[in-house]
């Protein structure tokens, strides 16, 4: 684990600023507080215009009782039974019934990915911040209705224990960081949800399974993908073998870095290059979209001479998945060529296609195949929800029901096995043998995510 003198050299390399004190200016207090209020009443009141409506129509008839959980509104329907039917409402929690999450750490993901997607999240909510900036902090804090007070650095982190609105804490911070905040999230006494990857070693892993596990605490891995409606679809397509039984599947995710000392090219924070980041999309996946494991894997890894953002982590990384069905998969990640986030998968009577598959939005969907002798090609709409919120909702669920999440904390240590396993084969220039899972499907994942939330 580290220790705090060490979090905060690994803060100032990554351009954070570590601060000790209190993390809110209490100057600004009460101005935060209730602007922050006020925000997030609009924000409810927006997402929620017929719970208003039918409020001022009840004004007549006494107080109603306070919500305790799903509103659960009906209204006759405006459509004639002969045309289409418009979806049911989106029938959230009442706001004092969600859970309430921690985020820990501000960069990109958090500020422009999840904190937005709290506004369309049915039973999870934003309670708390953890950053080692606090003016960024507090400006963020105000934009989400968060109490000054709910607010911590680095170094007071712990003191998430005392605040019994967080029930979760969602960890998005450099992979080198996830061991060290896992471990004391749990010690506090909070479920944890963490970003992938999971950490930087198999030995990392089994140590944040097992103090979630100690503490009686959930642990969670964010792999969205797994909660995304048309991968979710492609994924029941493949295991009720739609097309036949799948013979080959090929997956791709590249994009080009920008050229400057980011901590994704430091391996002592992101634990390795293009694999772990966007190639590890392709591993998961693919043993999400079979529900098998790999017995065997051969790699090559290659980096361009030259190149400053790959002295210290690989640039290109192609390796081949063998499953005990058969099925060969090639995937391909890196980090320096022209944005390319896609897969296909190819059976006997069609092909399913998802260009793009990994983005946090824009998703599309092609299924080729020849019913009648002749080609034809179909494009699903995209349900285009908010793929932070189906993962944040499903932690909370289980959270509530004592459920084990879809994607626990022993599938990131599965994925981690495998890329140390990816590592060693393009090391050695042989394949390596992998464990496998007994033919057990889905041996590393939990309780699958609800119908409403997919």
């Amino acid at each position: 684990m580290f220790q705090e003198t060490a979090t905060a050299e690994v803060l100032d390399r990554v351009g954070l600023k570590s601060t000790a004190g209190p993390s809110c200016d209490a100057s600004r207090r009460h101005f935060i507080n209730n602007a922050g209020r006020g925000l997030l009443a609009a924000g409810l009141a927006s997402a929620l215009p017929l719970a208003a409506a039918e409020a001022a129509d009840l004004s007549g008839f006494g107080t109603p009782a306070p919500p305790t959980g799903p509103l659960d509104i009906k209204l006759p329907p405006l459509e004639a039974p002969t045309d289409p039917k418009a979806g049911p409402f989106p029938n959230p929690d009442a706001p004092d019934q969600r859970v309430g999450f921690a985020i820990v750490g501000l960069g990109h993901l958090t500020l422009a990915e999840i904190l937005p997607a709290f506004g369309q999240c049915k039973h999870a909510k934003p309670v708390a911040l953890v950053s080692g900036d606090a003016d960024k902090m507090a400006k963020a804090a105000r934009q989400y209705g968060i109490k000054p007070g709910s607010c911590y650095s680095y170094a007071n982190y712990d003191k998430l224990k005392e605040n019994p609105e967080v029930e979760v804490i969602y960890i998005v911070l450099p992979n080198s960081m996830h061991h060290e905040y896992v471990l004391r999230g749990a010690k506090a006494g909070k479920h944890i949800l963490c970003e992938k990857p999971m950490a930087n070693s198999v030995k990392e892993c089994e140590e944040m399974i097992a103090a979630c596990n100690k503490a009686g605490k959930k642990l969670m891995i964010a792999y969205r993908i797994q909660y995304e409606p048309l991968n979710r679809a492609a994924m029941k397509m493949v295991r009720d073998k739609t097309y036949g039984q799948t013979k080959l599947i090929q997956m791709m995710n590249c994009q080009n870095q920008a050229h400057d000392q980011q901590w994704r090219h430091k391996r002592a924070l992101a634990g390795g290059g293009s694999l772990p980041d966007v190639g590890l999309y392709c591993l998961n996946t693919t043993r999400f979209l079979l529900g098998e494991e790999p017995t065997e894997v051969s790699a090559q890894i290659y980096t361009t001479p030259g190149d400053d953002r790959f002295k210290e982590v690989e640039e290109n990384v192609s390796f081949t998945l063998r499953f005990p069905s058969g099925v060969l998969a090639q995937c391909m990640t890196g980090y320096g060529s022209f944005n390319n986030k896609s897969y296909a998968v190819h059976a006997e009577t069609g092909t399913i296609k998802m260009d793009p598959a990994f983005p946090y939005k824009g998703l599309r969907q092609e299924l080729v195949h020849a019913p009648n002798g002749k080609q034809v090609i179909e494009q699903p709409s995209n349900p285009d929800k908010q793929q932070f919120a189906l993962e944040m909702d499903h932690m909370a669920e289980c959270v509530r029901q004592n459920k084990t999440p879809y994607t626990p904390g022993e599938e990131g240590l599965q994925d981690q096995r495998i890329m140390e396993a990816i590592y060693q084969s393009a090391k050695e220039n042989k394949p390596v043998k992998l464990a496998g899972s007994g033919g057990k499907p889905d041996a590393f994942r939990g309780t699958p995510p609800t119908e409403e939330a997919a």
